[in-house]
């Protein structure tokens, strides 16, 4: 994901006239910080915060709680956020992070613990107008609401403006957790009226059936003539050649676990892998980065790919898919819904206001179709090849003017 990252943005800072010197400093990273917590049973997990850059704004990105946790990841996922806020037109910058640890084998207190002692390692270099932490992979409103008490009892400050992707009654946004689905099927389906597609018969499969994947089902399912074919987890494959019910399967995964247990008629069972190459319009990966790579690139039948995940397609499947005619919509601009309505919350706190989710998806429609128009304006200068080589030319530009 990191080589991924830094050859776009090489590959678009050149095309744009920058030359080494400044190209070498888009990809370096501000700061890295790297600690260890030692849990009172006397475990010892490794924790990174990196922050990227900080030009247009206060460090913003998540923090994740997994096995593959590590300083690479961290740096990759930074320096994308930074992008992804600049390319979406955000004051704000880039930073990532998290613990290497599997969440499923703590207790509610170790996690709790964690949650804290993340905070007591970081504490002097995070906060409102520093750096703003947020939710990502294993990570919740519950841990974040953690995060943001033990700041407090540290700093004494009371803005709650700390951290984002906190819980309603402690200050988080309505309208937050369907955000990036919701923003993913905004930018999709104005994609597709530029193309001239917005009317037209849409098929779309899922990989990924978490928060943003079930929320881009739910909400895509409202357009009358986008159909869900198919969703994945890291199970299996369901596949409905009439239509899958999108509410229905987000109610499953929610109390039931794995799609492998699920039963119903006209829905067939395939292996996991085999969802990225289903016959649909449309492939949204919602699962992790690198789900489509060399290996599995020519299986993919879909004309549009939608980045839902961190960097799940790599260099060479982006060249590939450009050769092919296959548009991808680029992650740092298709999946920055979350990242939007985390500003709008952090907003809400700095001004101690509580927006109705209607004008919190009002100013999130206004975001993305505002990104799109420029991707779609910037991908016809001569030259650009993809939408994501545009939507890095755009982020660049706004990072280095």
């Amino acid at each position: 994901m990191l080589k991924t990252a830094q050859q776009l943005i090489t590959e678009a800072a050149q095309k744009i006239g920058l030359d080494k010197f400044s190209i070498d400093a888009l990809l370096a990273t501000d700061t890295e910080h790297q600690f260890e917590i030692e849990l009172n049973s006397g475990k010892k997990l490794h924790a990174y915060r990196v922050q990227h850059n900080n030009k247009l704004g206060p460090y913003k990105g998540g923090i994740r709680f997994h096995d593959d946790v590590d300083l690479d990841e961290a740096r990759a996922l930074a320096t994308l956020m930074s992008l992804k806020t600049a390319a979406v037109g955000l004051p704000l910058g880039g930073g990532k992070g998290g613990v290497a640890v599997n969440p499923s084998e703590l207790t509610t207190e170790e996690l709790e613990e964690i949650s804290r002692k993340y905070v007591q390692g970081l504490y002097k270099f995070i906060g409102p107008d520093k750096d703003v932490p947020a939710p990502d992979v294993n990570t919740n409103a519950t841990i974040i609401d953690w995060m943001v008490d033990e700041y407090e009892k540290i700093t004494g400050d009371t803005t709650k403006a700390s951290f984002t992707g906190k819980s309603i009654k402690n200050g988080g946004s309505l309208g937050r957790d369907a955000a990036t689905g919701r923003g993913g099927v905004i930018a999709l389906n104005e994609l597709l009226q530029y193309d001239g597609l917005s009317d037209s018969p849409l098929t779309f499969a899922i990989q990924g059936y978490g928060n943003v994947g079930s929320y881009f089902a739910v909400i895509g399912e409202q357009y009358p003539n986008w159909k869900l074919l198919a969703v994945s987890d890291s199970v299996s494959t369901l596949y409905g050649e009439n239509g899958l019910n999108a509410k229905d399967l987000a109610k499953f995964k929610e109390t039931r676990g794995h799609f492998s247990d699920y039963k119903a008629g006209g829905v067939k069972q395939l292996n996991g892998e085999e969802i990225i190459g289903l016959d649909v319009d449309v492939l949204v990966l919602a699962a992790l980065g690198d789900a489509v790579t060399e290996d599995n690139m020519k299986d993919v039948k879909a004309k549009y790919i939608v980045e839902m995940a961190n960097g799940p397609v790599d260099k060479t499947a982006i060249d590939y898919f450009t050769k092919e005619n296959v548009t991808i919509l680029p992650g740092i601009i298709a999946n920055a819904g979350g990242v939007i309505v985390s500003y709008l919350e952090w907003l809400q706190n700095k001004k101690n206001e509580h927006w109705s989710e209607d004008i919190v998806n009002a100013q999130l429609t206004q975001y993305m179709q505002e990104a799109v128009k420029s991707l779609v304006k910037v991908s016809k200068e001569p030259g650009v090849v993809n939408l994501p080589e545009a939507a890095f030319i755009i982020a660049i530009r706004r990072l280095t003017q």
